[in-house]
């Protein structure tokens, strides 16, 4: 997956992470992907809805050593 952007909001807890992330998204083209990294375990839901809410698509996500990695595509 081609990652256009990255937005690392690890040691921040909600809703700073979310917050950010829609500024970013903002500020990218429609299909852009966004990769962000977070370590607030709350962002798993956080995101999920996120997404649902707002229309840009979760297009993936994991978690290795306890960093979350979400991708975003702009709507």
């Amino acid at each position: 997956m081609e990652i256009d952007r990255d937005l690392d909001v690890k040691g921040l807890n909600c809703p700073l992470p979310i917050l950010r992330t829609k500024k970013a998204l903002s500020e990218m083209e429609p299909g852009q992907v966004l990769r962000v990294l977070a370590t607030d375990p709350g962002s798993l839901k956080d995101f999920a809805a996120f997404a649902k809410q707002t229309g840009n698509e979760l297009v993936g996500q994991r978690e290795e050593n306890r960093v979350f990695e979400f991708y975003l595509k702009r709507r």
